[in-house]
């Protein structure tokens, strides 16, 4: 299965659109429960707007709101940005840290969001399970777990290295291929191998 997947996927990078490690992490946080399709509708003016940690920080809560608002949880998610911004700046010399410890002391950064963050900036080997990676690793037998972080740990165990690109293949094959409501199994490459 990993082989398959680095073989079909060995490129494969976030769909999220981000210039630098700013708007990269507030994409993450962004996509929680929302698409990367709608979370790229959006960022280009919260950026143009809001640039960087200093601007974002000093930003005015109901102004963020509206930029957010077709976003899902938007009036949480513009809480913790500014949050995020304002620690960033006030902890961190402006700099968005590029470990997982410190990632989780921001606002909105759990251990998913901070592993996506330093999987796609660093190419971390690390393993983050979102809505996808769950699915599409039971439907394959890789996890039976039944938490987000049980099966991080089932997969990180079986899989041991290439997580970077194994976290990103399983988000695109979900995405695309292994959907939750009629998956295209005639386009699947791993199909011998699900147990659905």
């Amino acid at each position: 299965i990993k082989e398959k997947f680095i073989e079909h996927y060995s490129n494969a990078v976030t769909e999220l659109n981000y210039k630098n490690d700013f708007e990269l992490l507030i994409a993450i946080i962004l996509s929680a429960q929302c698409t990367d399709k709608r979370v790229n509708i959006i960022t280009p003016a919260l950026f143009d707007k809001y640039p960087n940690s200093t601007i974002l920080s000093n930003a005015n809560i109901d102004d963020v709101k509206k930029l957010l608002n077709t976003c899902s949880f938007f009036n949480n998610k513009a809480i913790n940005i500014i949050k995020m911004a304002k620690r960033v700046v006030d902890e961190f010399n402006n700099k968005i840290p590029h470990n997982t410890k410190d990632l989780m002391t921001l606002a909105g950064v759990g251990n998913k969001t901070a592993n996506v963050f330093m999987i796609e900036a660093e190419g971390a080997n690390l393993m983050a399970v979102d809505t996808h990676v769950f699915r599409v690793s039971h439907r394959l037998g890789l996890s039976d777990a039944k938490t987000v972080g049980k099966t991080e740990e089932q997969l990180v165990k079986k899989l041991k290295d290439d997580l970077h690109i194994f976290h990103q293949s399983m988000v695109l094959f979900g995405r695309y291929i292994c959907k939750a409501v009629s998956p295209d199994c005639d386009k699947c490459f791993t199909y011998s191998f699900c147990i659905t």
